[in-house]
């Protein structure tokens, strides 16, 4: 019997998280360190737990991640965004419906709680004659 492997893609910024799901005892590698070693605060590491949490599947599987650019909290959105993304891909191969445009309760669960929204906010560029994106220079009277 071969294990079945699910994926799921993540973004954020400009990070980008390539997660791989396998059956097992709720061990996540991020590029190949351990999640508890890759993130140094417990905020990042919550994070990414929190899809795993909310649908009460922490020690159910382990999770292959690899995550390129940006900084620490970006990452760690992108990977929040993979690991839900590969969790509906589980779900939608293991239920089967009547009806393929209905939604599974794990889909509700993780949508009422916007882990399935891509967070498309990126930093602005700094404009010509400008301090920052949109900060002039100070206005002085005389």
């Amino acid at each position: 019997m071969t294990k079945k492997q699910y994926y799921g893609t993540g973004r954020r910024k400009t990070s980008i998280a390539k997660v791989f799901m396998n059956s097992g005892s709720g061990k996540i590698t991020v590029n190949c360190k351990p999640l508890e070693k890759y993130f140094g605060r417990e905020t990042s590491i919550m994070v990414v737990r929190q899809p795993l949490v909310l649908t009460d599947t922490v020690n159910k599987f382990d999770f292959m991640v690899t995550v390129r650019g940006g900084g620490d909290s970006s990452q760690a959105g992108a990977i929040r965004l993979g690991i839900s993304h590969a969790l509906l891909d589980y779900d939608q191969a293991t239920t089967t419906k009547s009806n393929p445009e209905e939604n599974t309760e794990m889909h509700k669960l993780l949508r009422t709680a916007g882990l399935l929204t891509r967070d498309a906010r990126k930093v602005e560029r700094k404009k010509v004659g400008r301090s920052k994106a949109r900060r002039g220079k100070q206005y002085s009277k005389r």
